[in-house]
């Protein structure tokens, strides 16, 4: 970010100049924006979201929407002069949007930060650095890895890292952009079928468990984090989350949390950001941890927090943006968050609209459905978070609703 922007603390409905309420903007208007921008309506905030779809979620319950292109100079100078603080709702907004805009507005995360995750190799790069300044039994590294960018380094990786998996360096998620590759003849034949573009080759791991932290920083350096969340993908989706005390082995809990903490801090992040993990099994037969990837952004598995912590990881966005104190969240109720793809609109061979009143006669059911317009398979149409007092009825709950709704991992 600029140095000559001098954030102030951008208190609700003023702004330092103009008598006019403060405005908070964020590029990208799919569902985390549009979380975000319930957040910070609710706390008397205007918002203004840049996205070129006029559906848009998000664009469609804010004050302001851009329908412009992200790297748009004319709606990027509109923004600019619209808002008081910027942000992003996904990864892969360009970083040069985020430079430009930074010019005039307090953008958080910074485009450095968020250029970091657009690149897996320097991503792990990040990692290594970071774990590299941690302390011994501490440091918590990346899966792994060995780098792909022309026809040299197929002979370079090491055979320990077979069988392995094959992800495009930029551009993919949820499963996007991975194959798996069981030798070095197979990974030179999928490498052809990504077109020879910049690659990172993964060890694959025999995985115990996956789970994810969110956390918080803001511009004085301040950190706080939500309680780390057990994750089950199916494939390459997030499926579940589960959060409760005690879902992780208490010194793995405590590590993952500093290894997302150390990760923000060498990045003097700014802003929320949630790292994922693997757990696996070492050599000795104990479990341990590695560090999968980072989103600059709140993330699916932190979306239970709206309704089981006193702060959301939205709440926490909307405080690293106007320099407001961050609260460490308190979680309050065990949850399990389902996440509702476009496959149960579709699962009975026809389009349909699942049964939502069944689903919301369980108790302690929150749902929350993005306003898309489309069902397609594997598209995020919203998510439903269960809370109990105890995981196990949490658990109980979720059972009876993926039953009603068709959803069997």
């Amino acid at each position: 970010m600029n140095t000559d922007v001098k954030p102030a603390v951008l208190l609700p409905a003023f702004a330092a100049t103009d008598d006019r309420p403060v405005t908070l903007g964020v590029l990208g208007g799919g569902q985390l924006g549009l979380m975000f921008v319930h957040a910070a309506q609710r706390m008397g905030y205007r918002t203004a979201v840049l996205d070129p779809d006029p559906t848009s979620p998000a664009g469609l319950v804010s004050h302001h929407h851009l329908l412009a292109d992200y790297d748009d100079a004319q709606a990027l100078a509109s923004m600019a002069r619209l808002c008081d603080a910027v942000t992003t709702e996904f990864e892969n907004v360009p970083a040069e949007s985020l430079r430009v805009l930074s010019q005039r507005n307090p953008v958080s995360p910074a485009a450095e930060a968020v250029a970091v995750a657009q690149d897996r190799l320097v991503e792990k790069a990040h990692f290594q650095t970071s774990a590299a300044q941690s302390a011994g039994a501490a440091a918590v590294g990346p899966v792994p890895y060995a780098p792909l960018r022309e026809a040299v380094d197929l002979e370079a990786v090491d055979a320990s890292l077979f069988p392995a998996i094959l992800k495009t360096a930029r551009m993919g998620y949820d499963g996007k952009g991975q194959v798996q590759v069981a030798s070095r003849d197979a990974l030179a034949a999928a490498w052809a079928d990504l077109n020879h573009v910049t690659c990172v080759v993964e060890k694959r791991l025999d995985l115990v468990a996956e789970c994810s932290v969110v956390v918080a920083r803001g511009r004085d350096g301040a950190c706080v984090h939500l309680p780390l969340q057990v994750n089950t993908h199916v494939g390459g989706i997030l499926a579940r989350t589960e959060v409760f005390p005690g879902n992780l082995d208490a010194d793995l809990s405590a590590r993952a949390i500093q290894a997302a903490e150390a990760i923000a801090e060498t990045l003097r992040y700014v802003g929320v950001l949630c790292v994922e993990f693997f757990v696996v099994k070492q050599g000795d037969g104990t479990l341990g941890l590695v560090v999968n990837e980072m989103a600059p952004r709140p993330h699916n598995s932190g979306h239970y927090s709206i309704e089981a912590c006193d702060l959301s990881q939205f709440d926490l966005q909307v405080r690293t943006m106007t320099g407001l104190p961050l609260s460490e969240p308190r979680l309050h109720s065990a949850a399990v968050m389902l996440n509702l793809l476009g496959d149960i609109w579709l699962n009975t061979g026809e389009l349909r609209t699942p049964a939502w009143d069944h689903v919301l006669a369980l108790p302690g059911t929150h749902l929350h459905l993005y306003g898309k317009l489309e069902a397609r398979v594997g598209r995020k149409m919203g998510h439903l978070t269960i809370t109990a007092s105890t995981i196990e009825a949490a658990r109980q709950v979720a059972e009876e609703a993926q039953a009603i709704l068709g959803i069997w991992h």
